[in-house]
């Protein structure tokens, strides 16, 4: 027990792991925010389709050598959010329709172009890093901390501030519609917001993981508690417990950073079902 400590203490001494520290946590915490919202809403699956649209974003971008564009990347991820949540509303097209088929086009599309147009000799390795994490956490630059960190700001202050008018929205849009709130304007804001969560997330856990950090806390925190107030404060800390153990064990056992906070969260909702029954049966 005293080297996993050592051996722990010895890695926090270097910026690199801080800063991998500091960005999961923000994400984990922003993630799980939105993710009572989305899951409440039936919007799960729109993380997913957004985490193809900002690998295809990501595609783009390194073909036009602006790889470590950032910007570039939400711009088009915005984007994408807000075509989602018009077409969502188009009674032609169903909104989980609309999502599966960007979903699978973006993906498609952003694996096209790299193999096509890539000028880098591993493009396995490229593509499996995004889709799935990679040590990307281990190398942030600065800039890249302080954007996660100005952006987790921004969407918590925002969430704060419309806190109510989100809880009307989740739970009977026409009741809000009655009450003078602007719905698809917040329908909007929780779509732009998720796009942003998302694209800061891509270092990660990889955009075929994302979707865990939103759904996996949000549907833990319902297993015991009932209410949006107290769901979504128990989601928020299980998210950053789940965030940093799992960049704990990533680091002690040499194991994909993405997948191993993804399988933490798991671990933690089993636990919580478990607890639930537990406190059914009382």
């Amino acid at each position: 027990m005293s080297d996993i400590f050592v051996k722990l203490e010895n890695y926090f001494s270097y910026p690199f792991v801080q800063n991998a520290l500091i960005v999961g946590v923000l994400i984990a915490f922003c993630s799980s925010l939105l993710g009572v919202t989305l899951v409440l809403k039936r919007y799960s699956f729109i993380g997913d389709g957004l985490s193809h649209v900002a690998f295809g974003a990501i595609a783009i971008a390194s073909v036009v050598n602006l790889a470590g564009d950032t910007l570039l990347v939400f711009g088009i991820t915005i984007a994408a959010a807000i075509l989602l949540l018009r077409t969502g509303q188009n009674v032609k097209i169903n909104g989980d329709a609309m999502i599966a088929m960007v979903s699978v086009g973006a993906l498609a599309l952003g694996y096209l172009i790299m193999n096509v147009f890539s000028t880098s000799s591993n493009i396995s390795g490229d593509v499996c890093s995004t889709l799935f994490g990679s040590t990307s956490i281990l190398t942030l630059s600065s800039f890249d901390v302080w954007v996660c960190i100005i952006m987790s700001i921004l969407v918590t202050l925002l969430f704060c501030l419309f806190y109510h008018k989100i809880f009307a929205v989740t739970f009977d849009e026409n009741f809000a519609k009655a009450t003078g709130i602007r719905v698809e304007a917040y329908n909007l804001f929780l779509a732009v917001t998720t796009a942003i969560v998302i694209v800061l997330a891509m270092n990660l856990v990889g955009s075929l993981l994302i979707s865990a950090l939103i759904i996996f806390p949000a549907l833990s925190a319902m297993r015991i508690f009932k209410s949006f107030q107290s769901v979504t404060i128990c989601s928020t800390v299980i998210s950053v417990l789940g965030a940093v153990v799992g960049i704990l064990l990533s680091i002690l056992l040499s194991t994909p950073v993405g997948a191993t906070i993804v399988v933490v969260n798991i671990g933690i909702f089993f636990i919580f079902c478990v607890i639930g029954r537990v406190l059914e049966g009382i």
